[in-house]
This record gives C-alpha cells, sequence and structure tokens, in this order.
C-alpha cells in the first residue's frame, strides 16, 4: 500500500494569531505536525499552504511544499495540492490538518490502510469510544454512528445513539455512560484521489449546512465513509492559546 500525506496550512486563525507558525518548543507547530506525519509509512509529506511564510519556514525545515491558491477549507486546498502533484486516481491521500503536533504516525498508518482495504469507500476516517454522558452531550465533540462493515451511517453534533430505554425524555433515567455505539469522530481523512478530486465539486447539502459538518455531504451524495475504530482518542490538537501552552508542555524537555 502507498499513501501520500498532505498538510492543509494556513497562516490566519481567528482564535489564535499566526497559529500554524506558534513556537513550540523551538519548532513552529505545523513543522512538528510535519515531522510526525513523516514518522508514519507515507512515501511523502507535503504541507499545502498559500501562505509565503510558512512555505518559506516549511523550506528552511527540508518539508516539501505546494503553494496553493485560497480556499475555504482544507479539503479543497489538499485536492488543489493533489492535482498539482499528478497524483494517480487510485492513489490514497491523508488529510492530516497542520495544527496536530501530537498526532500519531500509527494512526495515520491505520487511516490510510482502512481505506485501502474497504474498495467500496471513497474516504476514510477515525472514531473512537465516548467514554462520559458529558461527552456525549457536548456539542462541539462530533459523534459518528456506523453499520456493522463499519462503514459511517451519520454524523452528528446530537447524541448518537439516543439510548431511548435507558435515558427517557425526562432524564430521571440518565445512565451513568454512553452506549458502547456511542463513537467519538476523529478530524483525520483518507481519500482515494479520484474521489477527492470530485468532492469539491459536489453540492453542500441540507444536512452538511444544518450540522456544520463537511463530511455529511459525501453521505448526502451516496458516497461511503469507511471509518478506523481506535481503541483510544488520540492527542489534542491546537485551537486555542490554552491549546498551545498545554502541548507546549506536553513537549517541554523533561528533567
Amino acid at each position: 500500500m502507498q499513501f501520500y500525506v498532505l498538510i492543509p496550512a494556513r497562516l490566519e486563525s481567528s482564535r489564535l494569531e499566526n497559529k500554524m507558525l506558534c513556537d513550540i518548543q523551538g519548532v513552529p507547530l505545523v513543522i512538528r505536525t510535519a515531522k510526525q506525519a513523516q514518522k508514519s509509512a507515507a512515501k511523502k509529506v507535503f504541507i499545502a499552504t498559500d501562505s509565503d511564510k510558512i512555505a518559506q519556514t516549511a523550506s528552511q525545515y527540508g518539508i516539501a511544499s505546494i503553494r496553493t491558491q485560497q480556499h475555504q477549507t482544507g479539503t479543497d486546498r489538499i485536492a488543489e495540492a493533489a492535482s498539482q502533484l499528478e497524483l494517480d486516481p487510485t492513489d490514497i491521500i491523508v488529510n492530516v490538518q497542520g495544527d496536530e503536533p501530537l498526532i500519531a504516525p500509527l494512526l495515520i498508518n491505520q487511516v490510510a490502510q482502512r481505506l485501502y482495504h474497504d474498495s467500496d469507500a471513497g474516504m476514510a476516517t477515525v472514531a473512537a469510544p465516548l467514554t462520559t454522558m458529558r461527552s456525549l452531550m457536548d456539542p462541539n465533540i462530533v459523534k459518528v454512528v456506523c453499520n456493522n462493515q463499519q462503514q459511517a451511517l451519520y454524523f452528528s453534533r446530537a447524541p448518537i445513539p439516543w439510548a431511548r430505554d435507558q435515558f427517557d425524555a425526562d432524564q430521571n433515567n440518565s445512565p451513568n455512560t454512553p452506549p458502547p455505539q456511542a463513537l467519538h469522530h476523529i478530524g483525520i481523512y483518507a481519500y482515494r484521489n479520484h474521489f477527492l478530486q470530485r468532492f469539491p465539486t459536489l453540492a453542500a447539502g441540507q444536512l452538511e449546512r444544518i450540522e456544520s459538518l463537511e463530511q455529511l455531504r459525501a453521505l448526502e451524495h451516496g458516497f461511503i465513509i469507511s471509518v478506523h475504530l481506535s481503541p483510544t482518542a488520540p492527542a489534542p490538537g491546537v485551537d486555542t492559546p490554552a491549546d498551545l501552552e498545554k502541548v507546549r508542555q506536553l513537549l517541554a524537555p523533561q528533567g
């Protein structure tokens, strides 16, 4: 199996200024992400960006970059980058978010392998068990339910599946833990290149707009998303200054 990693990276961020270039123990955030991706089995890792600063920084650290136009989404950005690279339609491309400096290389391999072994799917993603009712009810945590072939049935910010007999309408019978089928969706994706090129041309669906979840577009248009089940949730990414400080502490030299 052969696959590539593309890391979409834009400089602007509403919650953290120049996020991708924020220093983490002497190394910019996006570079740490790329170096983690290089530890995977990927044939090649590229940063896809419209930023001169990010491209120059990548060059300084010996990381390959692809210059793209400005895009609304990371999916659109990596689709353009894959087109520029003239990859084969059947090649597998893993989209690793640039703000994931702690991402496990094994997880990158696993999502690529999941797509490779599910010939019916155009893309694959990752989910992990939800362990607390607080997480199940949190709209900021995206949930996914799957069929018996580990393919996504639906993604939602709502608590799914709803354990009707355990959790009645007035919540007097609230369970202590979510049902075992409740899964936390993890935002890493693998695509077959022919599907990646098609995805940006698909019209946004009504469910995608309602939930504000781009992956629902694939399901609404009848495409299959295969899901790798991870036993535990991966390390958190960086969205806020508080997240950045946590990662800095985790990567601080010990001793």
